[in-house]
């Protein structure tokens, strides 16, 4: 009876220590981070309303990326603030690596807005219209430097830019830079479409 009951008392202590279910309750939600991340820093909107089929479900306004901040607040989904995430750290993060001594803040053009594609009239609404699509015109550095998509796609810089375009091609559905056409030859547009042929990159 004893044997019994010193293997019970050992099997409840080893469970206590992580061998067992973890007895530790759900840590609660980081202030100011959203999206179930403690990394994405912002503020929580909710549904955005917008003029005819424009709109955000469940928005945030985005301020920082795993700490790269962000010069405009996004207002974005949080599947395009996560595929954001992902380009930081596995695009933008690994191509300048030490240079001006790391990344420090994206520059973003564009986010949510009610419009058509590079709005021209009569073309179908962008992804931005859905708080699908963010532009990223710029990376700044810890130094102060700025990597810049208009002057540095084809400048000092145009080796981590066109890896930095590589990486987003895949997190995001769609990925545009200079060489797509004259709309973009100042920032990258990306926007999280799903596409059934995957990842549409130019």
């Amino acid at each position: 009876m004893k044997f019994r009951i010193g293997v019970l008392a050992s099997f409840v202590a080893l469970a206590g220590c992580g061998l067992g279910r973890s007895a530790e309750p759900d840590l609660p939600p980081v202030e100011g981070s959203v999206c179930g991340d403690v990394t994405l820093r912002g503020d929580v909107i909710g549904d955005v309303d917008g003029a005819g089929a424009c709109g955000i479900e469940n928005a945030v306004l985005l301020r920082e990326v795993d700490g790269v901040a962000l010069s405009t607040p996004a207002r974005i989904t949080c599947d395009t603030a996560r595929a954001l995430k992902t380009w930081v750290n596995d695009g933008v993060r690994p191509a300048v690596r030490e240079t001006g001594g790391g990344v420090q803040s994206l520059r973003v053009v564009a986010h949510y807005a009610c419009r058509s594609r590079n709005n021209r009239p009569g073309a179908r609404l962008s992804e931005h219209s859905f708080g699908r699509a963010i532009d990223i015109a710029g990376i700044g550095l810890v130094d102060g430097t700025e990597i810049t998509v208009l002057t540095d796609w084809n400048g000092r810089y145009a080796r981590e830019l066109r890896n930095m375009w590589r990486a987003a091609c895949g997190p995001f559905g769609t990925v545009l830079g200079p060489d797509s056409d004259r709309f973009h030859r100042d920032h990258f547009h990306f926007d999280t479409a799903d596409y059934r042929s995957g990842s549409f990159c130019r």
